[in-house]
């Protein structure tokens, strides 16, 4: 049993305006470990005062500092962490205008309309979750709920969830829900393609299901948005069922994505060394690429079809992934974070002999 003075994954969330999820994420890549987990149930207890640190860390990532430099704050003196955060907005300069531009996107205050509460949010955060998520729909006959993306109001956030079967992509979003009243519908993926040139132009909006459709509605116009009566599958439960992590990878996202563009081929094998400093990355004639990371657990070799993964790296939130492994033959679970978060969910192909081992290739 936890002592008393501990706190709850739900209670910190709240306090921090952060996800239960994004607090997994930053537990697991090392920055804000719980105070204690229980060995039976497996929930992660923490002290108050993780709460003060939990914050910080939100407004770091907020900025988009790497997790790497965001330890070196939280581990730094007063007038040290004060000289990283200056080092990091000057160079380069155009994260300090994503930071004023997130800071624009305040949200309005919109009339309560008829139905659940809406929540509301900057039209480009909302137009970006959505986008982010949109890449794991696909038209399957018989199966319509495929191209749907399910929204979901809960008190910890506006979760959007999206899968194809082969590839499964949920982003969470810090918003408020008046009344704490959830709700949830899913909507249909072309439908909202289409309103995300306007949604992407509007200052703030107010989101929820209205009329049997989804309402998207600033304070002077509104747009709707068909939604589908098929069951969306059960993803927390996929998600639950998965296989417990093997071999981990802390990465920069952007470094990752600029190999994975650069690769000839749609097949690409990855090669992550047990205790290595780095991972590489090979599709057939091309060279090995070697990319800095963190790495736990034994080594692995997993090969990825290159539409399915690079998706998972190009949306991410914030400058790190965090790539989960069970196996070379079970689902990838592909991780990030800021204030909110967003989670894939990618098959690996099965092992192919045409394409070399990264054995002997590092660079």
């Amino acid at each position: 049993m936890p002592e008393p003075e501990l706190i709850t994954i739900g209670v910190l969330a709240r306090s921090s305006g952060l996800t239960a999820s994004a607090l997994r994420f930053y537990a697991d890549s090392g920055v804000l470990e719980p105070s204690t987990v229980d060995p039976t149930s497996g929930y992660r207890y923490y002290t108050p005062a993780q709460a003060e640190r939990a914050v910080l860390i939100r407004r770091l990532r907020e900025m988009e500092m790497p997790l790497d430099r965001v330890a070196e704050v939280l581990a730094a003196g007063a007038q040290a962490a004060s000289a990283i955060i200056d080092e990091h907005l000057a160079h380069p300069a155009d994260r300090v205008e994503r930071a004023r531009a997130t800071a624009a996107a305040v949200r309005a205050a919109l009339a309560p309309a008829s139905g659940p509460p809406p929540v509301r949010l900057g039209g480009a955060v909302f137009t970006h979750a959505v986008e982010q998520v949109l890449t794991a729909t696909i038209h399957e006959p018989g199966l319509p709920v495929l191209n749907g993306v399910h929204l979901e109001a809960r008190a910890d956030g506006l979760v959007l969830t999206a899968t194809d079967r082969y590839r499964l992509s949920t982003r969470t979003l810090v918003v408020e829900l008046p009344g704490g009243e959830g709700w949830s519908v899913t909507a249909d993926a072309d439908g909202l393609r289409l309103l995300m040139p306007w949604t992407r132009r509007q200052h703030s909006l107010a989101v929820h299901p209205s009329g049997g459709g989804l309402r998207i509605a600033t304070d002077t116009e509104a747009r709707d948005c068909r939604t589908l009566a098929a069951t969306f599958p059960d993803w927390r439960l996929l998600l639950a069922s998965l296989p417990e992590t093997r071999t981990r990878a802390l990465i920069g996202r952007d470094a990752l994505r600029r190999v994975l563009e650069e690769q000839p081929e749609r097949r690409v094998r990855f090669r992550l060394p047990a205790g290595g400093a780095a991972v590489t990355v090979r599709s057939a004639g091309a060279e090995t690429r070697s990319i800095p990371a963190v790495l736990t657990g034994p080594a692995i070799d997993i090969d990825f079809d290159l539409p399915s993964l690079y998706p998972a790296i190009s949306t991410a939130v914030g400058p790190d992934v965090l790539i989960d492994l069970a196996a070379p033959d079970l689902p990838v679970v592909v991780r990030s974070a800021a204030d909110g978060d967003l989670t894939t969910l990618v098959m690996p192909l099965a092992p192919d002999t045409t394409v070399p081992s990264t054995e002997g290739n590092r660079e």
